[in-house]
C-alpha cells in the first residue's frame, strides 16, 4: 500500500485511473491528471508548497518531486516522463518533456513543450530550456534542436508505454 498521507490539512488528488506503487510516498498539496503513473520508491512531497502534474505522466522508480517553502512550486504538464532516479524541485515542466534518468532540474527552471533533459544532465536554478531543444551535461546546455522524430519517437512513445505498463500492475 503505498504511502499517501495528508500533509496541514492538505490531501493529494489521485484519480482513479492512476497507478501508484506500493512503495511509493505521495504527500501534502499534490494534483495528478489522469492515467498517471507514480513508480516504485517514487516521492511527491507537497509539504512545503503544491505540486500539480498534469496527464498522462510518468514517475519512474526513485525518481523525487519536490518544491521550495513558500517560494517555489512545482508543475508538470502533460505527456511527461520523469526518468528513474530523476530530481524535480520547485520548477515547471510543460507538455511533451522527458526528463532523463538521473537528472536534476533546479529551483525556478522552465521546461518547455517538446524538450529532452538528458540522463544524468543538471539543469541549474533560472534556466529556461526552449521549446524544441535537448539539453545535457553538467551544468547542462543545449546540445541540439529536437527533431520531429524524436517527439513522437521517444517523448510520445515512452509516455504510452507507461500507460500500458501501469495497465499491468493495475490488472493484478
Amino acid at each position: 500500500m503505498p504511502l499517501i498521507k495528508t500533509v496541514q490539512g492538505k490531501h493529494p488528488q489521485i484519480p482513479e485511473d492512476c497507478y501508484v506503487a506500493e512503495n511509493a510516498t505521495i504527500v501534502g498539496d499534490v494534483t495528478l491528471g489522469s492515467q498517471c503513473s507514480i513508480w516504485f520508491n517514487a516521492v511527491i512531497r507537497g509539504d512545503v508548497h503544491y505540486i500539480k502534474i498534469g496527464n498522462k505522466v510518468n514517475i519512474q522508480d526513485g525518481a523525487i518531486i519536490h518544491a521550495t517553502y513558500q517560494k517555489s512550486p512545482t508543475t508538470i504538464g502533460n505527456n511527461v516522463s520523469i526518468g528513474h532516479n530523476a530530481m524535480v524541485h520547485g520548477c515547471t515542466i510543460q507538455d511533451n518533456v522527458l526528463i532523463g534518468m538521473g537528472s536534476i532540474v533546479m529551483d525556478d527552471c522552465v521546461i518547455e513543450s517538446n524538450s529532452i533533459i538528458a540522463a544524468g544532465a543538471v539543469v541549474t536554478k533560472n534556466t529556461i530550456v526552449k521549446s524544441g531543444s535537448i539539453y545535457a551535461g553538467v551544468p547542462a546546455k543545449k546540445v541540439k534542436d529536437i527533431s520531429k522524430e524524436l517527439i513522437s519517437g521517444e517523448i510520445d512513445r515512452i509516455a504510452n508505454n507507461y500507460v500500458k505498463y501501469s495497465g499491468w500492475f493495475k490488472e493484478e
